[in-house]
């Protein structure tokens, strides 16, 4: 097996586990475990670079205002798009989280259309407009939008897109994201400390071993994915980020007890057909330039 494929389906089975993590944080507020998330990722992640000693980039960029304020942006949306997430398994909506994972791709696609001006082929709009009609029934049949699947796939789509064009890569761009994000994190902290409020002070010893997990169980699927995506084409990687939101389903469904009546997987199974459609496309067109160089690509990993 080419270790990209082991090294990317790792991260996103990480990424698809992630509701049993954050069920074990119930008892806290969704607020506080992103801020906890934070601060211990950031800690994480500076032991990561001091081992790696990794920290030119650091130097460089406090003469670069315009990308400062480019990932002041992206972690906005980073830490939005936790908030939301946390949230929404803490409260029993982790199929409209799955939901929204489901057609990131396709907003993806949407956005590629209108802020960078790529030409999305016949099939990817046939697969976008599925998806659409999937949302708009979702929306009809509860009376409402989908609005935590909607919210998780445009923070983490426009984050996404921020961090395409950004100059660093994924442990460094994590890193200055939390590191923007530590001074309100640890403030919050500190204030609910104060008050006499907080895991850290009413919280027992359990509660705070698994916030402190935190930062690893945010850092290591991202450097798994990093390494995976340097290893493998970019449709494959397409294919196996399905891995996280089934997972996510399936636990909604048969561990969590969430409800799913008739309607409401008739717009997920549009949702689905959107994807199939979505990664047929796409694997069909690539299939004929990528057989002769099987041999070869299998050789170079």
């Amino acid at each position: 097996m080419n270790p990209g494929i082991l090294y990317a389906a790792l991260a996103y089975v990480a990424w698809g586990l992630f509701p049993l993590y954050f069920r074990q944080l119930s008892m806290v507020g969704s607020l506080e475990v992103v801020m906890h998330r934070t601060v211990w990722s950031l800690l994480f992640l500076l032991g990561v670079l001091l081992v790696l000693r990794r920290w030119r980039w650091l130097r460089e960029l406090l003469h670069q205002p315009r990308v400062l304020a480019a990932f002041a942006l992206s972690a906005l949306l980073l830490s939005s798009n936790w908030l939301v997430y946390v949230w929404a398994v803490q409260n029993q909506h982790v199929l409209d989280a799955s939901l929204g994972y489901f057609i990131l791709p396709l907003v993806n696609v949407a956005m590629g259309y209108v802020f960078l001006h790529e030409r999305p082929r016949p099939g990817q709009w046939l697969a976008v407009a599925v998806a659409a009609a999937g949302v708009a029934w979702l929306t009809w049949q509860t009376g409402r939008l989908p609005w935590i699947a909607l919210l998780l796939a445009l923070t983490f789509g426009f984050y996404g897109l921020l961090r395409k064009v950004a100059v660093l890569g994924a442990l460094e761009g994590l890193t200055l994201e939390t590191l923007m994000l530590a001074p309100l994190a640890v403030a919050a902290l500190v204030f609910w400390g104060w008050q006499g409020k907080g895991v850290l002070v009413q919280g027992d010893v359990r509660a705070i071993g698994w916030l402190l997990l935190a930062g690893p169980l945010t850092a290591i699927p991202l450097l798994l994915f990093a390494a995976g995506a340097r290893r493998i084409p970019l449709t494959t990687l397409g294919i196996l980020q399905y891995i996280s939101p089934s997972l996510q389903f399936a636990l909604g469904v048969w561990l969590f007890g969430e409800a799913l009546q008739t309607s409401r997987l008739l717009g997920f199974g549009l949702i689905w057909m959107a994807l199939v459609i979505y990664s047929l496309e796409g694997w069909l067109r690539l299939k004929p330039a990528a057989t002769p160089t099987t041999g070869l690509n299998a050789q170079k990993h």
